[in-house]
């Protein structure tokens, strides 16, 4: 792997595949030397050559649960011990459940949240300071367009979602004029195995306006770059997001329930 990055550093969670890994993908092919975490040590090694001889860029791996209290802090304490700061923090690891709340198992959604809502958070307080005490540093944060709704059946899912988006747009306003930005990545269903983890294979959701995971990337990857607040990607999402606040949430509830109601399988 080549040394000497001409960009910068970028971090980047549940970096194996999927989005993660697309991400890593676009920004390895703008100059910046990568530092991936993800759950699969293997996968992880494997994409890190791979990006390493196609983009000559370093990258640095670490195998980790971010699902795990106190996971945010090690990979603080893994970057400090390199001597690596961080210039760009891409937040992406995270995962969907699907089920009925009154039935669904309350540890895997805690885990969830500690995952989606607890490390994200951890981990952007971490290495924020840094930025602004150098006056530059970009975060993007990858929520959905769940997060613009509420989601029967996946409730605690779209509401951790909703944090994600609530929480950069109040980041970017307060970092304003810091030289530090704060972008919000919201995609709607995208190839990856996120519909098979989350269990919603098969439902309305992911059957029409599917997007590629790397057409994802490159256009959340353009709208970091540029500074922009808020990006989502595909015009059919967009007009969703942009709507959506237009209606009331029972309606919007709803519709939302419409794509996921586990009634349209046993039927």
């Amino acid at each position: 792997m080549a040394t000497g990055s001409r960009s910068g550093t970028a971090l980047i969670t549940g970096a194996s595949g999927g989005i993660g890994l697309e991400l890593a993908r676009e920004l390895a092919a703008r100059g910046y030397d990568l530092a991936l975490v993800a759950r699969s040590a293997d996968r992880l090694a494997a994409a890190a050559k791979a990006l390493g001889q196609a983009h000559g860029v370093t990258c640095r791996v670490l195998a980790l649960d971010l699902a795990v209290a106190g996971a945010a802090e090690r990979v603080w304490d893994w970057l400090a011990a390199e001597g690596v700061a961080i210039d760009v923090l891409v937040n992406n690891a995270g995962f969907g459940l699907h089920g009925a709340f009154a039935e669904s198992e309350l540890g895997r959604e805690l885990e969830m949240l500690q995952l989606n809502v607890v490390a994200l958070t951890a981990l952007s307080k971490l290495f924020v300071k840094g930025m602004v005490a150098r006056r530059a540093g970009r975060i993007l944060n990858v929520a959905s367009t769940a997060a613009f709704v509420p989601g029967p059946f996946m409730a605690v899912y779209y509401a951790s979602k909703a944090y994600v988006l609530s929480l950069s747009a109040a980041l970017a306003s307060e970092l304003a004029g810091s030289g530090v930005s704060v972008t919000v990545l919201c995609p709607g269903p995208t190839r990856t195995a996120f519909d098979s983890t989350a269990g919603v294979s098969g439902f309305k959701l992911f059957k029409t306006g599917v997007m590629d995971a790397n057409a994802v990337a490159r256009i959340g990857v353009k709208g970091l770059l540029a500074g922009r607040r808020i990006v989502v990607p595909g015009l059919r999402n967009w007009f969703l997001a942009s709507t959506s606040g237009l209606a009331p949430r029972s309606i919007t509830a709803r519709v939302a329930r419409s794509l996921q109601d586990p009634a349209d399988l046993r039927g």
